[in-house]
Formats: structure tokens, C-alpha cells, sequence
């Protein structure tokens, strides 16, 4: 089979340390979804945990639909925040070693107990207005990226591909303006 060079060249410039972090990576979330749909029926999506949670200490009618599911969203976000430490705990210390990663290029490493961690040099002001901007849009757009774009697009959801198109050209046009404006973290 012969490749084209210009679309070589295209996803080289893409991906200039290859794809295959990439794919692993979205091979892992594919699969979680997977286990998560075959072993309760619901799609996995981050974005109702705080209406699930919400619901332990809640009688109101909206927060009750999660009383059913608000136990495994509990542990799914735990697995998420506990997930990503033991990532900065090996990986991102040193302790293990992969060609799939690379220590980033901005923000600041620090030592705690011999261990190495990563802090993000963005403004904690920037953060929270930015979370809010999130949770402002995942309430309009009735979910998250990860539920949209990963179950929802893998369901062939209208709705989903319309969400998944408009957060693709809002983060594009975004990350262009902020680019232009010389904004950096």
C-alpha cells in the first residue's frame, strides 16, 4: 500500500510525537465507556455528578432522577481525580517511564516526599471563571464533552454530533482570538 506524502506530512504536522499516545489514550476512555454502559445501562458523562451528589442531601424533585445511578457517578469521579494521581504520582515523577509521555512545557514541577508533581502556571482566577463557564455550558448543551462527544457521538446521537461540531468550533475560534490577542496562561 502506498501512502500519500501530503497526508503523511499533514498528520506529522498534527502530531509532531505521533499518534499513538493518542490512540492508547482513546482506546482506554472507549473502553470505560464500554464497561460502564454494559454494567449499568447509562451512558458515562461527568457532568451529572454534581446533580447526583446533590442528591444524598437533596429532596428536590430535579436531583431525585440520580438517586438510582448517583452511587456509581460517585465512584466514577473518584476513579477520575484518583486516576489522574497516580498519573502525576509515576508518569509525571519519573517513577515510571513510557515513550507515550513527555513531561509538558509549561507549568512548574515541584517536589513533595521525593516525589515530582506538575502545577499549572494559569491564574486560579482564570480556573474558577472557566469552570463556571463550563458548567454554565454543560447546562445548556445538556451534558459534558466526554458524555457528548464520546457515548453520544459513538451512539450516532444527532444531538451529540451538533454539540460535539459547536464545542470544536467554539474551542478552535477561541484558542485563534486568545492566540491573536498574545494571551498566554
Amino acid at each position: 500500500m502506498v501512502a500519500d506524502p501530503v497526508l503523511l506530512q499533514a498528520v506529522a504536522e498534527l502530531f509532531p510525537n505521533g499518534v499513538s499516545r493518542y490512540a492508547v489514550g482513546g482506546l482506554l476512555v472507549g473502553l470505560g465507556t464500554v464497561v460502564i454502559y454494559v454494567g449499568t445501562g447509562i451512558p458515562a458523562g461527568a457532568s451529572t455528578f454534581l446533580e447526583s451528589t446533590l442528591s444524598y442531601v437533596s429532596g428536590q424533585s430535579r436531583f431525585r432522577r440520580y438517586v438510582g445511578s448517583r452511587d456509581w457517578r460517585l465512584v466514577f469521579t473518584a476513579g477520575i481525580i484518583l486516576g489522574g494521581l497516580a498519573f502525576a504520582a509515576t508518569f509525571q515523577s519519573g517513577l515510571v517511564t513510557s515513550p507515550l509521555y513527555e513531561p509538558g512545557t509549561t507549568g512548574t514541577l515541584y517536589e513533595v516526599a521525593g516525589v515530582t508533581l506538575w502545577a499549572t502556571d494559569v491564574q486560579p482566577w482564570r480556573l474558577f471563571f472557566g469552570g463556571i463557564l463550563v458548567g454554565i455550558g454543560t447546562r445548556i448543551g445538556k451534558g459534558c464533552t466526554s458524555g457528548h462527544g464520546v457515548c453520544g457521538v459513538g451512539s450516532a446521537s444527532k444531538t451529540s454530533l451538533v454539540g460535539v461540531a459547536t464545542f470544536l468550533a467554539v474551542a478552535i475560534g477561541t484558542a485563534q482570538v486568545v492566540a491573536a490577542l498574545g494571551v498566554s496562561p
